[in-house]
């Protein structure tokens, strides 16, 4: 792998859910953010559906609480979301045009997402979401950059995302040091704390499993720790 370019000043993280950027990617927003990047969140969901002993009408504005404090955490202030059903997202025209008009109206240089390949390395098999989420934004990127293909939409074309970083996807190719920023990462998964209990996940647990694979990635770099993506130019 090699080192993921830092030479931009802004970034849209775009996932399905509350917590998908915190499993390994949130360290390297705030590692940004604190060189003075601009990083904004667009959540496609409100992760509503994603806790088997709370209703989808209590889950969705507690996870949206959890999520604007983890953001925070990492230096990020602008988080939207577009409230498409979670666990039924599809990669069709109407998510498309979703994220054209957000590419277009924060005009970033580089978007941030999670893996949306069909595993996650081995015998494992990845949320529908998440890979519906993956397809559709890139597609956006191209539906963003023409004004033929998606007129009516507010904002003026934006042609100038240079790349998609995906984190933690089984065909990365690229790593960014978070040694300075990890325990960052750790808290703003940590503000996750409703979803974190339905899942029976403590502290320890938590800091375990992202040390463990941060570790892993910092060692194939010759750093403490390192988060992988696979960069993909549209």
């Amino acid at each position: 792998m090699a080192w993921l370019p830092e030479d931009w000043g802004r970034a849209l993280a775009v996932v399905a859910h509350p917590d998908d950027m915190e499993y390994g990617a949130a360290a390297a927003v705030a590692r940004w953010t604190a060189q003075g990047k601009d990083v904004r969140y667009l959540l496609v969901t409100r992760g509503e559906a994603g806790i088997e002993t709370m209703s989808p009408d209590l889950a969705g504005p507690a996870r949206e609480a959890e999520q604007v404090a983890s953001c925070a955490e990492v230096g990020v202030t602008e988080v939207e979301f577009l409230d498409h059903h979670d666990g039924m997202v599809m990669p069709d025209m109407r998510l498309r045009l979703d994220l054209a008009r957000a590419i277009r109206r924060h005009r970033p240089e580089v978007l941030l997402s999670i893996n949306f390949r069909e595993s996650w390395g081995g015998p494992s098999w990845n949320h529908a979401d998440h890979r519906a989420v993956g397809i559709a934004l890139l597609d956006a990127v191209r539906d963003a950059a023409n004004s033929w293909l998606a007129q009516g939409l507010d904002d003026p074309a934006w042609s100038g995302v240079r790349f998609v970083a995906f984190n933690a996807s089984p065909q990365s190719t690229h790593a960014v040091d978070i040694t300075d920023t990890f325990e960052v990462g750790v808290q703003s998964l940590l503000h996750h704390r409703v979803y974190l209990e339905a899942l029976g996940d403590g502290e320890a647990s938590v800091r375990q499993f992202l040390s463990d694979k941060a570790v892993e990635v910092g060692g194939e770099m010759g750093v403490e720790m390192a988060t992988a993506f696979e960069m993909i130019v549209p």
